[in-house]
């Protein structure tokens, strides 16, 4: 079953969504009550932790659904370390997932905030190479990149080549006021990189990472443009992914279904599912 839409968070663990997302003492097992909501996920442990071992790997492919995608991304030994250098380890990570093959959306390469034009041969390499059968999706955050100049025309071209997807990061609700003493605000503030929008798919599954304030009417203020623009790759036959953060990501399930049903105005989407905890809480 393959959706219009794949809508996700940045992880399926967090204890802050213990009695709304999930049931308040749940445990163990999340993904599979995270995948009854949402129907994708940012895979950033890979990015730190590398390859996972293969019962963990068994573990998520017995949690999760068919229709269900993880978007992984490719270990940091082999972006930031080896910076596409040496590219035997990303074979073997993407060899390691093959119980998850038929649920894997786009894998993220993300590249270091330095990795510039000049590197591009060493992107090129990797996406020449990699698997036709599975999607990736290219996050850069060089400066060069933003300027509508050679440098982004020659990403742009490449990434339309190969089939990639360029990752989408809009930061715009995350900068858009001062911290004002608010600890998570100020935190992902100094964590993610202030970069300009350029919305533009290069290829079938265009991936948006939305990092949202904590106020929510900023976030569905920001977000009013995206309908738009998500009606439109839907109608062309697109399958966008939507990942939808918030400064301290505590309520970032509640934002995703304030988004998703913004979105579900303008073009027909599924209904999401309930969330368990809130369904345990009506109980009592």
């Amino acid at each position: 079953m393959t959706l219009p839409l794949y809508l996700g968070l940045p992880m399926w663990a967090n204890q802050d969504w213990l009695g709304n997302l999930y049931p308040r003492h749940a445990k163990t097992e999340l993904l599979s009550d995270y995948a009854t909501v949402f129907s994708s996920v940012e895979g950033n442990t890979t990015f730190y932790s590398g390859t996972p071992k293969p019962d963990t790997i068994a573990a998520w492919a017995r949690q999760a659904p068919s229709h269900f995608r993880f978007c992984f991304k490719l270990p940091a030994s082999v972006t930031h370390d080896q910076r596409l250098t040496r590219l035997e380890e990303a074979w073997a990570f993407l060899a390691a997932l093959a119980p998850l093959h038929d649920r894997l959306g786009p894998t993220m390469v993300q590249l270091p905030r330095d990795f510039g034009p000049q590197e591009l041969p060493q992107l090129e390499a990797l996406l020449a190479a990699w698997p036709a059968h599975l999607p990736c999706a290219v996050e850069v955050r060089h400066p060069e990149f933003f300027h509508k100049g050679a440098a982004e025309t020659a990403l742009n071209r490449l990434l339309i080549t190969y089939s990639a997807n360029r990752v989408m990061l809009d930061v715009r609700p995350l900068f858009s006021t001062p911290a004002n003493g608010h600890m998570g605000l100020a935190h992902a503030q100094q964590e993610k990189p202030k970069l300009p929008l350029h919305v533009l798919s290069t290829a079938n599954f265009p991936v948006i990472r939305f990092i949202g304030h904590i106020d929510k009417t900023i976030n569905s203020s920001y977000f009013t443009a995206w309908k738009e623009r998500l009606k439109l790759w839907i109608n062309q036959g697109k399958t966008p992914f939507l990942f939808v953060h918030t400064a301290d990501n505590r309520k970032s399930p509640h934002m995703a279904r304030i988004l998703y049903n913004a979105l579900g105005e303008v073009t027909p989407l599924p209904a999401l599912g309930p969330f368990a905890g809130e369904k345990q809480s009506q109980l009592f």
